[in-house]
């Protein structure tokens, strides 16, 4: 193995932990809290976080053991299974972050009828979508051994081993799964996100047109006050702006280089390093482990659950040192009898 290969193998095992981990406190949380359940997009949340579990425990280790041993990880059967696996996750999971957006627009644009617009009814229509979708083109490919081994990834994924006479076929399907996967949820994020933060930034404005008339009112406030009340304005606009680039940042970030060197490998005249594409792979690899930090566990009502989680172990566990030293004690001190 080169450099650049033990690079690669490190980076799937830290993407392996940390996505393991956070996505499985992100689904402790949602068995915990029954406020996160009763949310219809909790249900979106619920199936990213199954997805991205799958793809770690499934998917990710083949292409470990692909890397270190330079060759298939396991039989020709075993692979295509895997490669169906990874089609069906992968197009799911995509389509499960373009279903949140979809609801956090409806959220933001629609507040007053959005409990009648998404219910768990809506939700779950919305989710039956998706899985067929996926399962669609994962059976198409799977039917027409379209997955399998792709040394150029080091995984078992979409790979085309069959005559010339097929190829045409195979650059047709991986255009038309791309751009109804790939490319259809970027710009539902895009159009969704983007007025999500026209609508933030409109009541930003009308807010800080509320404070700067407050503040003038206010002849006698202290200068510092003054100050603060418009830092935390420059705060509100920014915070907006933050959270629709890392929705929208991640997802181009760790998909983009991998959906692209899929289209230019479909010109044969294009070389494509294999160091390049291992690495657009763990790019793809490491939404699975940046999903749970994204939509999850920095929003604050997954951040009280966790704490509320951590403080009921806590107190559990001083309750059961307090017996301990308790039941020590009786030993030590046993009863007196009466003389």
């Amino acid at each position: 193995m080169d450099t650049v290969e033990v690079v690669a193998s490190l980076l799937v095992v830290v993407i392996i932990i940390v996505s393991l981990l956070s996505n499985v406190l992100v689904l402790i949380c949602f068995l915990y809290s029954p406020e996160i359940r009763k949310q219809a997009p909790g249900l979106f949340i619920l199936n990213l976080t199954f997805c991205n579990l799958l793809l770690t425990v499934s998917n990710m280790p083949l292409t470990l053991v692909g890397l270190i041993n330079k060759g298939n990880p396991g039989g020709e059967g075993f692979c295509h299974a895997v490669g169906f696996l990874d089609t069906f996750l992968t197009t799911n999971s995509m389509l499960s972050m373009a279903a949140l957006s979809i609801d956090r627009w409806i959220a933001v644009v629609f507040p007053l009828s959005y409990s009648s617009k998404m219910r768990h009814r809506d939700a779950a229509l919305v989710l039956g979508y998706s899985w067929v979708h996926s399962i669609s083109f994962s059976t198409v490919a799977a039917c027409f051994s379209w997955v399998g081994y792709h040394h150029l990834y080091a995984s078992c994924t979409l790979c085309n081993t069959r005559a010339n006479s097929i190829r045409t076929q195979f650059g047709i399907f991986t255009v038309v799964f791309h751009s109804l996967t790939f490319f259809l949820s970027l710009v539902v994020l895009c159009v969704t996100y983007l007025k999500v933060l026209k609508v933030a930034r409109f009541h930003c404005k009308r807010i800080d047109i509320i404070t700067m008339q407050t503040l003038m009112l206010l002849v006698d406030i202290h200068p510092s006050v003054r100050q603060r009340c418009l830092e935390e304005q420059k705060r509100r606009r920014q915070r907006a702006t933050r959270k629709i680039s890392t929705f929208i940042g991640t997802f181009v970030v760790c998909f983009a280089p991998y959906v692209i060197t899929r289209m230019v490998e479909l010109f044969p005249a294009v070389p494509i390093s294999h160091h390049w594409g291992v690495v657009s792979k763990c790019l793809a690899y490491s939404k699975a482990a940046c999903d749970p930090f994204v939509y999850s566990l920095l929003r604050l009502q997954y951040r009280k659950t966790c704490s509320d989680i951590i403080n009921r172990l806590l107190k559990r566990s001083s309750l059961n040192a307090s017996g301990h030293r308790g039941g020590g004690n009786d030993r030590n001190h046993p009863p007196q009898t009466a003389q």
